[in-house]
């Protein structure tokens, strides 16, 4: 049985699994290397005892360094080669050769680093805290026509629900009865607020602005639209594989080629204190830290622009794109038909029957009369009142306005009642195919309505900007006819286009462009996309229209309906990249001078320390670059 929230009690918080900066080990850790140092300069420099002093950084350096060579050592058995091997290293000698001062800001600067990369990593979730806490927490449900408040985890699918104005979608589902303006752009981004009325699907965590609305539950609140988007989020935030593999990628080179300057530091002066001094400087943390820094804070800036990145290698590959693959319906178009023109029969204007046509559909809930009375909505055309409306399901409306008896429907369905207009209808339509509707006017054929997939309003100047940012090729593959696919490609402007697809052909064609060596980036919509949003480098799918299957198959997901956010996410991807090398490099650069100079005993230890940590802190501050607006 479902709990029961008393009147006026509030409904539990349940609190979501996301990130909250720095873990307080790691900040514990931190502060008790910083306390180590600080009492230790105090006795060493305030009260004048040097031999206190270098005791307690001894202790310091033996209990907080020996953590860091521990997991070092665990992750090189475990057969990773950790780039903090160098520190480990230099630790183990600052302890061996009673230089526990360096040895200690080592280890500040590596849990210091740890430290800043958990408070990147917070700082990445806020996209997803946002959510979170904007996700409902109660619903009001209807049993017997008595309205009891309960928690939204005790939804299952048919409850009947009340939603208030001002309060939230408790979970998916569709109104049942009630008229309403509801705020979805927190799931889609989108400003416009959706009309809502019978029949119309609803996504929970959307914002009820006017009427009360009665819904039914058309699935759990866990398993609604909503919460999808927050685990595709949380999943972006805890994917750090490419990250861990960039670092390694330079660490296979640098922690030897390290190593090897020690050796010959130690084969020239015979100085271990030289050594020592040319590990403290070359410890790795840019290589450790910024990396991920940086990339994680380029996920932020993607999930602010609603384009989430559920796998974390989708990041760098988009960023080296060469080719942008998409679908057609529901992708580049709008996924439903629209009314693309009104043929009228002499003696008749467009816009008039139009208008006529709208006042007898305004009553159905068909696809096609929903679409004409929205074609009339948007040409300023007032329908007049109509009456004496019937609807036959699948067929067409009859209606009265004006005094005239009007029918709109299938061709079938309107010479039924008046077979003489058959061929006027057959001189208006001709020979072309299509999806289309049929008016008369008593007795007489009025107009042909034709209908078709649009184009979604900007796609040239997006497809224009692929190009611009270094897409080499655009294609358009699709399951629809050529004709219908050649149409779509030549309004937004692509010049490869190919139809009648299946999903195999769709995939076939994304491997062969992969085995020439391109980077391709697939984008669609419908299930049958998710075969080829699996096989391409990144897998981008629309929410929005995407099924569960089609969000699991892609690398990113676009929280929305605006395929023109890629063009954002591509640019994100590059600018991120290329920070976090710059990072990278930059940090090496350094830590390789200061080594020349640590090999020739201009540097000590002690101050190579200092001076590491001060290159760190540069680093670490250019990849946090990666999180501001472009």
């Amino acid at each position: 049985m479902a709990p029961v929230i008393p009147p006026g009690a509030k409904p539990p918080h349940r609190p979501g699994r996301i990130l909250t900066g720095s873990s307080p080990i790691t900040l514990l850790r931190v502060g008790a290397a910083i306390a180590f140092l600080a009492v230790g300069a105090a006795v060493r420099f305030g009260g004048r005892d040097p031999a206190t002093a270098d005791t307690i950084w001894r202790w310091g350096l033996g209990l907080l360094g020996g953590v860091v060579v521990v997991r070092t050592l665990a992750g090189v058995a475990a057969g990773r080669l950790a780039a903090d091997l160098v520190a480990s290293f230099a630790i183990i000698m600052a302890f061996a050769l009673d230089q526990s001062f360096a040895g200690l800001v080592i280890v500040v600067m590596q849990t210091g680093g740890e430290a800043l990369e958990r408070i990147a990593e917070g700082r990445a979730s806020r996209a997803l805290r946002d959510l979170e806490a904007a996700a409902p927490r109660w619903a009001h449900r209807i049993r017997d026509d008595v309205v009891t408040d309960l928690t939204v985890d005790t939804i299952v699918v048919g409850d009947t629900l009340l939603v208030r104005p001002g309060e939230m979608i408790p979970c998916d589902a569709t109104v049942t009865a009630g008229q309403s303006h509801v705020d979805a752009s927190t799931m889609t981004g989108e400003p416009v607020p959706i009309s809502a009325g019978p029949g119309v699907p609803l996504m929970g965590g959307a914002l009820n602005l006017e009427g009360p609305l009665t819904l039914r539950a058309t699935a759990p609140a866990a398993e609604s639209q909503y919460h999808r988007i927050v685990e595709l989020v949380r999943n972006a935030q805890a994917s750090k594989a490419p990250l861990q593999r960039l670092a390694d990628r330079y660490a296979i080179w640098f922690t030897p080629l390290t190593l090897a300057v020690c050796a010959l530091t130690y084969l020239v002066t015979q100085d271990p204190i030289r050594v020592l001094a040319v590990l403290v400087v070359a410890t790795p943390c840019p290589l450790i830290l910024a990396t991920p820094i940086a990339i994680v804070a380029g996920i932020n800036q993607m999930a602010r622009r609603h384009v989430v990145i559920r796998r974390g290698s989708a990041l760098e590959q988009m960023g080296h794109a060469t080719i942008v693959v998409f679908d057609k319906t529901g992708t580049l178009t709008l996924g439903k038909p629209q009314v693309s023109r009104v043929i009228p029969a002499p003696g008749w204007d467009g816009d008039t029957v139009l208008r006529i046509a709208a006042a007898v559909e305004q009553g159905s809930g068909h696809l096609l009369a929903r679409t004409l009375v929205e074609a009339a909505s948007r040409a300023e055309l007032k329908p007049p009142l109509a009456v004496d409306v019937v609807e036959s399901p699948g067929a067409g409306v009859t209606g009265r306005v004006d005094g005239r008896t009007i029918r709109v429907g299938a061709l079938s369905f309107v010479i039924a009642a008046h077979p003489g207009s058959h061929a006027e209808f057959a001189r208006l339509s001709g020979a072309n195919a299509g999806l289309r509707a049929f008016v008369t006017i008593d007795g007489h054929a009025a107009a042909v309505i034709e209908y078709a997939d649009r184009a979604r309003v900007g796609m040239p100047r997006f497809i224009d900007r692929l190009r611009q940012s270094g897409i080499r090729r655009v294609l358009l593959l699709s399951g629809d006819a050529q004709a219908n696919v050649d149409g779509i490609a030549d309004a937004v402007g692509i010049d490869e286009a190919h139809g009648d697809l299946l999903p195999e052909d769709k995939v076939a064609t994304v491997e062969a462009l992969m085995r020439n060596g391109e980077r391709v980036v697939m984008v669609g919509d419908g299930t049958n996309d998710a075969p080829a949003l699996s096989a391409a480098t990144v897998g981008v799918a629309l929410a929005s229209g995407g099924s569960g299957i089609t969000a699991e198959a892609a690398d990113a997901v676009i929280l929305g309906d605006d395929p023109s956010r890629l063009a954002e996410a591509i640019d994100i991807s590059r600018r991120t990249m290329r920070i976090a090398r710059q990072s990278i490099w930059g940090g090496l650069v350094l830590s390789g001078i200061a080594m020349g100079f640590a090999m020739f005993g201009m540097i000590p230890p002690a101050v190579g320390a200092i001076l590491q940590e001060a290159v760190d802190v540069a680093v670490i501050v250019n990849a946090l670059r990666a999180a501001r607006s472009m």
